[in-house]
């Protein structure tokens, strides 16, 4: 057990140390003598417990919102890197947040009797999102993958090899472009 205290501890640091330029967590601190880590603890927290009691339907608004808005924020640091790497992973994670609200619009009656729907929901999307978990990648490939490829094919993709083992094909078959050098 102290291990595990340990290691909260541990990752409470980190969060002080994370959000040590953070304006608004200082203004906590400064007025309430708890360090960083207790406010951004709290207030998920509090997020969690508004989504999991989800009185007043709030529940559906802050679950959508954590789905939209992480993604969101990574998907516009992506935009600014030079690799696809980023970008492939968040493209994934949109089709499976599309697929997941699209079978959530026809199903929504049936929804509301499953209990913390919302909370089970956020906590999926949080999985989906974060880049550590690779969470959208895996439901794409063990999931939307095996049914995409039964309805969707992908058009054939022209390599640099193949146009120019089609240009020597035509220009030995005598097809030119119409330009022809001058010959003296």
């Amino acid at each position: 057990m102290g291990d595990y205290v340990k290691a909260f501890q541990d990752e409470l640091k980190t969060l002080d140390q994370k959000f040590a330029g953070n304006g608004l967590l200082q203004q906590f601190e400064a007025k309430t003598k708890l360090p960083k880590s207790y406010g951004v603890v709290g207030a998920a927290s509090l997020y969690l417990l508004l989504i999991f009691i989800n009185v007043g339907g709030i529940g559906e608004i802050l679950s959508n919102f954590v789905g939209f808005v992480v993604p969101a924020y990574y998907s516009l640091l992506a935009l600014r890197t030079s690799t696809s790497t980023d970008d492939t992973e968040l493209l994934t994670y949109w089709v499976v947040f599309a697929f997941l609200n699209v079978i959530e619009f026809w199903s929504k009656a049936i929804l509301y009797w499953i209990p913390f729907y919302w909370f089970l929901k956020t906590l999926l999307l949080v999985y989906l999102a974060l880049p550590q978990t690779s969470g959208a990648k895996y439901v794409y490939n063990t999931i939307l993958d095996p049914i995409a490829q039964k309805y969707i094919k992908a058009p054939n993709s022209t390599k640099p090899g193949d146009i120019s083992s089609k240009m020597e094909n035509l220009a030995s078959q005598g097809k030119t472009s119409g330009f022809a050098p001058h010959q003296s």
